[in-house]
C-alpha cells in the first residue's frame, strides 16, 4: 500500500538545502567556526529526520499488520489503487493513515495523529458514528471544494453498533469545484424581490414647507429610482412611498455586505423637512418561486416598520437578517389608533367567554402596570378576567401585594395551572409588554389559545406571536403602560380607575423612562398628567422603588466591578453571590451616571442562565448588541438571555462560561464600533 512516508517533507528538505548553501558560503569565505557550527546543526537535523523517518515507518509497518490483519485482500487491494483522497480514522476521531492523494491537496502537512476535526473542522467523528451522518458537501480544503463520502468498517467479527471502538471510519474525497462554482453562478443570477416603504413619509411632508413639498416627494422618488439603476434592478412604484424591486442575488450580495447605504443616504436628504426621511426595506429571497420571494418580502417588510422603521430585513425561508436600525422612533402625534384599537378590545371582550392577561416571563413593573391597567378598564365588560401571576420578582412583589389586600382584586389572579383549566373555544388572551412567543410566561398556555391581541411597545421580534386577531405594537412609545393609559380612557366614558390602579400604570411608566429621563415623548407626558388625574401618587411610586441598604451595597459592588471598553462604553458583572436581575439592571442604569460613559452592560448569573441588561444614551444602539446574543429591546435599553447547557459549544462549567459571554460581548460591541466609525 503506498503511503506518504517514502517521500521527505518538502518543507524539511528545502530547510536543509538553505543550511547546507549556508555551510558552503560561510567556509568559502573562511569563516570556519561558525561554518563548522552550522555543519554541526545540519548533520543533527540530517540524523533527526532519519530518525524520525524511521519511527513513522515503524508505525506504518504496525499499522499495516495490524490493519491487513483486520482487512480481506480485496479491500486492502481497493484501498491500494483508489485514485482518489482518502482518510482513515479512528472511533476517536485521530488520523490513523491517509494517501498520496490527500497529501497532495493539503501540501503535504504532516497530519497523521491529529485529530480530523483540527484538520477539517466541519466533520465531526461523534455525528457520523451516532446519528449515522455518511455524507459532507462542499467542505473547502485550500481553494477547492470537495464532497466527503464516509465508510464505517467494523474491524471485528462481532455485529456491534457503528460506535463500537474497534471501528475505522474512512473519508473519501470528491473533487467537486467546477460543480460548487456552477451552483454558485446559478445561485447569483436567481432574482430576489426587495420591497421598500418609506415609513414616515406623511410626518415628513407635513415637516416641509408648502412650497417644497413636491421637490421632496421628487427627491425621494429620484433617490430611490437612481438605487435601483445602481443595482441593476426592476423597479416600479405602486403606491405613494411604497416601491418594488427585482434584484439578482449577487448584487442583493453587494447591498448586504454594504448594510444598505441606501438607508443612510435617505436620511441625508434636505429640501427643508425639519424630519429625516427613513425607509423600511424587506427583502426576501431563497424562495422556491418569486410569489414565494415576495411573500417573504413582504414578511421581511411588516417586521422592520413593527421594529420602528429605518431598517431593511432580508428573510430567506426562515432565517432572518437584520441591517440599520440606528434612527430614533418617531412620536405619532395622533391618538386615533389608540382609540380604534380600545375600542376593537372591548368588542372582542364582550364575545369573550373569559380572558386572561398574560406578560412575559420574571415580569417587570411596566408589564404588571400595563396588566392592572387593562384588566381595570375590561372587568367593566366581562367579570370572568383574571391576570395571569406565577412567579414574580421582589420589585414586583411589593405592589403584587397592595393589590391583593384590595377586595376588589381578591379574585383577580390566577396561576399557569388554573389558567389553563378555564381555556375554551371563546377565551381571549391579552399579551401585554411582549410579543415574542418564547418569552411570554407560559408559551404552553399561549398555544392553548386561538384568539390573541398583542399590547406592546417593544419592537417585533423574529419569533413574533402569529395570527394574532389584534395587534397594537407600538416602538415610538416609552412603555406599555403608556399605551395602556391612552386606551382607557376611550374604552368607557363613565370609566374611572382606582388611585392604586393609576400608581401601577404611573410605575411602569417611571421605570421604563427611568423617571422620565428616556424615550419620553410629549404623550408620555399627556398619558402621565392623566394617570396624576385619576388619583395617582408620585410620592407613593416613589417609594415603590426604594431600596434597603443591603440591595444599595450590592449595588455598589456591581458598578465596582465594570470595566471601561473602547474608551465610552463599562461593562460589569455580579459577583456570584448576587443573583438579582433587577439589581443588575438598576446597575446599568447607574453607571450611565458616571461621566463619560455612553453604553453599560451589565451581567448576571441566575442558575443555569446568563442575563445582560444593556443601557446607552442613544448613540450606541444596544438593541442591535443584544440582538446578536438572541436578545432585544430598544435603541437605549436592551436585554439578552444565554442559557447555559452542556450543549453550548465552546463553553465550559462555573466562572469559564460568563468569561466566554464577556469575550463574546466585547468582540460583539467592538465591531459595531468599528462599523459605526
Amino acid at each position: 500500500m503506498e503511503n506518504k512516508y517514502n517521500y521527505m517533507s518538502p518543507s524539511n528538505l528545502l530547510y536543509m538545502l538553505i543550511i547546507g548553501a549556508l555551510v558552503l558560503t560561510l567556509l568559502f569565505y573562511s569563516h570556519f567556526v561558525v561554518g563548522i557550527i552550522f555543519l554541526l546543526f545540519l548533520l543533527g537535523l540530517i540524523v533527526y529526520n532519519i530518525k524520525y523517518n524511521k519511527i513513522r515507518k515503524d508505525e506504518w509497518k504496525k499499522f499495516i499488520l495490524d490493519f491487513s490483519s483486520k482487512m480481506d485482500s480485496a479491500t486492502r487491494n481497493t484501498l491500494v489503487k483508489l485514485p482518489f483522497p482518502l482518510i482513515i480514522i479512528g472511533d476517536t476521531g485521530n488520523i490513523l493513515w491517509y494517501n498520496k492523494n490527500l497529501s497532495l491537496i493539503i501540501e503535504y502537512k504532516d497530519i497523521l495523529g491529529m485529530k480530523i476535526d483540527d484538520v477539517i473542522n466541519k466533520i465531526n467523528v461523534k455525528d457520523i458514528l451516532e446519528e449515522d451522518k455518511n455524507y459532507y458537501r462542499f467542505i473547502k480544503i485550500g481553494k477547492k471544494f470537495y464532497d466527503v463520502h464516509i465508510s464505517i468498517v467494523n474491524t471485528t467479527e462481532s455485529k456491534s453498533s457503528k460506535s463500537s471502538k474497534d471501528s475505522m471510519i474512512l473519508l473519501y474525497f470528491y473533487d467537486v469545484s467546477d460543480k460548487y462554482e456552477l451552483l454558485n453562478q446559478i445561485e447569483n443570477i436567481k432574482e430576489s424581490v426587495m420591497l421598500i416603504e418609506v415609513d414616515n413619509l406623511d410626518e415628513v411632508v407635513k415637516s416641509t414647507p408648502e412650497d417644497k413639498k413636491p421637490l421632496l416627494v421628487a427627491e425621494i422618488d429620484r433617490n430611490i429610482n437612481s438605487y435601483a439603476q445602481s443595482i441593476n434592478a426592476m423597479f416600479k412604484k405602486y403606491l405613494s412611498g411604497k416601491y418594488v424591486l427585482v434584484i439578482q442575488n449577487k448584487n442583493l450580495q453587494k447591498e448586504i455586505e454594504k448594510k444598505f447605504a441606501i438607508l443612510d443616504t435617505m436620511r441625508e436628504i434636505n429640501v427643508g423637512n425639519t424630519l429625516a426621511v427613513t425607509l423600511s426595506i424587506g427583502t426576501g429571497k431563497g424562495g422556491e418561486t418569486p410569489i414565494e420571494n415576495y411573500n417573504f418580502a413582504v414578511s421581511a417588510k411588516e417586521l422592520a416598520l413593527g421594529r420602528g422603521g429605518d431598517q431593511s430585513v432580508v428573510k430567506k425561508k426562515d432565517k432572518l437578517l437584520f441591517y440599520g436600525g440606528n434612527a430614533k422612533e418617531v412620536e405619532k402625534r395622533t391618538k386615533v389608533r389608540a382609540r380604534i384599537i380600545a375600542q376593537s378590545l372591548v368588542d372582542l371582550v364582550k364575545e369573550s367567554s373569559n380572558i386572561i392577561i398574560m406578560g412575559h416571563s420574571n415580569p417587570d413593573v411596566d408589564c404588571f402596570g400595563g396588566a392592572i391597567g387593562i384588566y381595570s378598564s375590561i372587568r367593566l365588560f366581562n367579570d370572568e378576567s383574571y391576570i395571569l401571576v406565577d412567579k414574580v420578582s421582589d420589585n414586583v412583589k411589593g405592589i403584587l401585594d397592595k393589590f391583593k389586600n384590595d377586595v376588589d382584586y381578591k379574585n383577580s389572579f390566577k396561576n399557569i395551572k388554573e389558567s389553563e383549566d378555564i381555556v375554551d373555544e371563546n377565551s381571549l388572551l391579552i399579551l401585554v409588554d411582549v410579543n415574542s412567543k418564547s418569552y411570554v410566561q407560559s408559551p404552553n398556555l399561549l398555544s392553548k389559545f386561538k384568539r390573541v391581541v398583542i399590547i406592546d411597545h417593544h419592537r417585533k421580534s423574529p419569533d413574533l406571536v402569529e395570527d394574532a386577531i389584534l395587534s397594537y405594537i407600538e416602538p415610538y412609545a416609552s412603555s406599555t403602560a403608556e399605551l395602556v393609559a391612552e386606551m382607557v380612557q376611550y374604552m368607557n366614558e363613565k370609566y374611572k380607575m382606582k388611585p392604586i390602579e393609576a400608581e401601577a400604570l404611573l410605575a411602569g411608566i417611571c421605570v421604563d423612562t427611568k423617571n422620565f429621563y428616556f424615550k419620553t415623548g410629549v404623550r408620555t407626558f399627556e398619558a402621565a398628567a392623566y394617570l396624576r388625574k385619576q388619583g395617582a401618587d408620585t410620592i407613593d411610586v416613589k417609594k415603590l422603588f426604594s431600596s434597603d441598604l443591603n440591595s444599595y451595597i450590592k449595588k455598589a459592588e456591581i458598578i465596582k466591578s465594570a470595566e471601561i471598553i473602547e474608551k465610552n462604553v463599562a461593562i460589569a458583572i455580579c459577583p456570584i453571590e448576587i443573583q438579582d436581575n433587577i439589581l443588575a439592571a438598576q446597575a446599568a442604569d447607574e453607571l450611565l451616571n458616571i461621566s463619560g460613559i455612553e453604553a453599560s452592560f451589565v451581567l448576571v448569573r441566575i442558575k443555569n442562565e446568563i442575563l445582560i441588561s444593556g443601557r446607552s444614551f442613544g448613540d450606541i444602539n444596544v438593541q442591535l448588541i443584544m440582538e446578536s446574543l438572541g436578545g432585544g429591546g430598544h435603541m437605549t435599553m436592551a436585554g439578552a438571555k444565554i442559557e447555559i447547557t452542556s450543549k453550548n459549544k465552546g463553553l465550559s462549567d462555573n466562572k469559564t462560561q460568563m468569561d466566554d459571554v464577556v469575550i463574546k460581548l466585547k468582540k460583539l460591541i467592538t465591531k459595531y464600533v468599528k462599523e459605526g466609525e
